[in-house]
């Protein structure tokens, strides 16, 4: 039985965390885990070529 809610609290993680980036990416963010994400060029830290 334990082992059955661990694997649904996991489960649960993993799903708001994919909901997370897929909402952030419909918002138009370039780099999710940036603070200025929404004004970002995608080029966070001056890295270049991603």
């Amino acid at each position: 039985m334990a082992d059955v809610i661990v694997a649904i609290v996991l489960l649960a993680i993993v799903a708001l965390a994919v909901r997370y980036i897929v909402r952030a990416k419909k918002r138009g963010e370039g780099c999710i885990g940036c603070p200025n994400a929404s004004g970002c060029s995608g080029h966070c830290s001056g890295r270049k070529g991603l």
